[in-house]
């Protein structure tokens, strides 16, 4: 079994890895550690906290994120279509067309229902 095609792969996931903790490592070893009651306070927009941190969110917030993130990620597909519009022709064009419908139709059904609505 030859594994010469994978050494660069191995090779790649090494170095990334090196790349992501190696300053990790270094800060931890050779950087100062002070710590105070200031540092070690909880920090809550430079006010003392004034609640527990565990308190609960009216669902409306998580309700807004996700459909933030939805509609976040379905217009990042518009990139790599803008830049093939020429060679994906008149098909893909008009099938973008009928993704951005159905987003849109989506959009407004939110809209509708209340979803963006903070009151």
């Amino acid at each position: 079994m030859d594994l010469q095609p994978y050494v660069p792969v191995i090779l790649f996931i090494l170095v990334g890895v090196a790349v992501g903790v190696l300053p990790q490592v270094l800060g931890f070893v050779f950087g100062p550690n002070r710590p105070d009651p200031a540092k070690n306070s909880p920090y809550e927009c430079g006010f003392d906290a004034f609640e527990d941190a565990r308190m609960k969110f009216d669902v409306r917030y998580y309700l807004v994120a996700i459909l933030f993130i939805l509609f976040d990620l379905e217009i990042a597909f518009l990139f790599p279509w803008a830049v093939s519009l020429r060679d994906i022709g008149a098909s893909g064009f008009w099938a973008m067309m009928l993704f951005l419908a159905i987003l849109v139709v989506g959009f407004v059904y939110e809209w509708k229902k209340g979803a963006l609505d903070w009151e």
